[in-house]
């Protein structure tokens, strides 16, 4: 996940919240591997994935998802039970829980979008 700013369609807000830690773990010509670490509150902030992806939660948690035109939605994460999205997905994503949440993300080079 990269880039900071709120989509072109004016579907964000600047905010002032914590950034999340993205540490990268592997990243090779097939895929990019990313372990994303939460503090309560934190956020990684707006963008759009270049790569379909799976996510693979390290901790449970509940992220809000803010979506382009300013729509929010929560989601909720179990530890070990995996989900994957397209290529083009763009969002922020902030902890909203009152703990620190984990999550490793894999992005599939040879899926873009």
């Amino acid at each position: 996940m990269s880039g900071a700013s709120p989509p072109a369609d004016g579907g964000g807000t600047l905010r002032c919240r914590a950034p999340a830690v993205a540490t990268v773990q592997q990243d090779d010509a097939q895929l990019r591997v990313t372990r994303w670490d939460f503090a309560p509150g934190a956020e990684t902030g707006w963008h759009r994935h270049g790569w379909h992806y799976v996510v693979v939660p390290v901790t449970d948690g509940t992220l809000l998802l803010e979506l382009p035109g300013g729509e929010r939605v929560t989601a909720r994460l179990t530890a070990g039970v995996s989900y994957s999205r397209p290529a083009g997905v763009e969002h922020n994503v902030v902890n909203a829980g009152d703990r620190p949440l984990s999550f490793v993300e894999i992005e599939l080079k040879g899926l873009p979008g």
